[in-house]
């Protein structure tokens, strides 16, 4: 089967690794002029110009990327089937549409606002008092699009960095650690659900992952799962789905966001997991069987950002799996990732510690398990 796949970065560049076993063949349709796949036909297309070429070559479309025009993703539904579907992207572009359907669904999150000047914001920090994080309603990621207010008064210096005409004020939460839930949902309805991961960011930038969490309370998984399959069901989604939370010191979760693919904090599937994350998206489009997202062991994903390290060097480590995207260097750049695994949480972190020491611009992770 040809897959069409809208973007071409190292998402991408993962799923068609993870299809090339089951023979799967990959076309890429890059809407941005900077592809960086490096595998599989890369169709360049900055103007729909080639599109219909695109859809001749291919069975059925994914993505890698949800910043596309809705609009782009229904042309393409009326001729080839899209999964996840278009109603997926539009939801989960816009945080005003992700809220309201959390808050439909009873998924809590924290307290936010909706503002469309430099004065309701002002209101709305002093509402629900500061520190705020003030966020755009389309396009940020990773970080991007967004201030931390802690003072009403710095409201009109927000509005201005962030140049957005509508925004998302929300209040700061007093969490433990940043978790997600991965789940996967076939075309039949059949759905699976990954371990948690305990995800550790800095400048907005993903740097750690971490599961199966050995610390976490199996009840807390469920309440998890039970949210990301009301999600899974309503969106009748196909695929990957990942939702980011906070949890609080009273075990409690909040929802913060969630993304309709593959995500960087399910990279540890690739080889913790008896099926990665890449593998079961590709199973859930085509109608296959999905695979058991058991892990196997302890397991860490450690991103690589703006410099790499020495190669040879990190693959000395004792089950270190390095997977290089093959860009250029650049700060605050995605260029790679390493999957550790250990046969114990211990025995974990000491080697994720030694891999963070070879890599210039890795911060020392801060994980810690009672």
């Amino acid at each position: 089967m040809n897959i069409g796949v809208l973007g071409a970065g190292q998402l991408g560049r993962m799923l068609a690794l993870a299809g090339y076993p089951l023979a799967n063949r990959f076309t890429f349709l890059d809407t941005t002029g900077h592809p960086s796949a490096g595998i599989g036909d890369v169709m360049v297309d900055t103007d729909r110009r080639h599109l219909a070429a695109f859809l001749e070559k291919v069975d059925l479309v994914t993505y890698e990327f949800e910043h596309l025009p809705v609009s782009l993703v229904q042309e393409i539904e009326e001729v080839k089937p899209v999964y996840p579907s278009s109603e997926a992207i539009r939801v989960c572009q816009n945080r005003a549409e992700e809220k309201a359907l959390f808050d439909r669904l009873s998924i809590p999150t924290p307290a936010y606002r909706l503002v469309e000047s430099a004065d309701e914001l002002e209101a709305a920090a002093r509402e629900l008092g500061t520190p705020v994080v003030a966020k755009s309603i389309t396009e940020g990621y990773d970080g991007k699009g967004q201030a931390v207010l802690r003072d009403p008064a710095e409201a009109a210096e927000a509005w201005r960095a962030i140049a957005h005409p509508r925004l998302i004020v929300e209040a700061f939460v007093d969490f433990v650690r940043e978790v997600s839930i991965i789940a996967v949902r076939g075309r039949d309805g059949e759905v699976v659900f990954y371990p948690m991961a305990e995800n550790q960011h800095v400048d907005g930038i993903l740097r750690y992952s971490i599961a199966p969490l050995p610390d976490l309370a199996d009840s807390l998984q469920q309440t998890a799962d039970g949210y990301i399959r009301a999600l899974l069901d309503e969106l009748d989604y196909v695929g990957v789905l990942t939702l980011e939370l906070f949890q609080c010191a009273d075990g409690s979760l909040l929802a913060n966001e969630m993304a309709p693919r593959v995500h960087n904090s399910g990279h540890w599937t690739q080889d913790g997991a008896v099926t990665s994350q890449f593998e079961n998206h590709l199973r859930a489009i085509q109608g296959l069987p999905l695979g058991d997202t058991a892990a196997r062991m302890p397991t860490c994903m450690v991103n690589v950002i703006g410099q790499e390290g020495d190669p040879s060097a990190i693959l000395a480590l004792a089950d270190a799996h390095l997977h290089r995207y093959d860009k250029s260097e650049r700060a605050g750049r995605k260029l790679a990732h390493v999957n550790l695994l250990a046969p114990t949480h211990e025995a974990l972190l000491e080697r994720v510690r030694a891999c963070a020491a070879l890599l210039p611009e890795a911060p020392a992770p801060s994980f810690s398990f009672e």
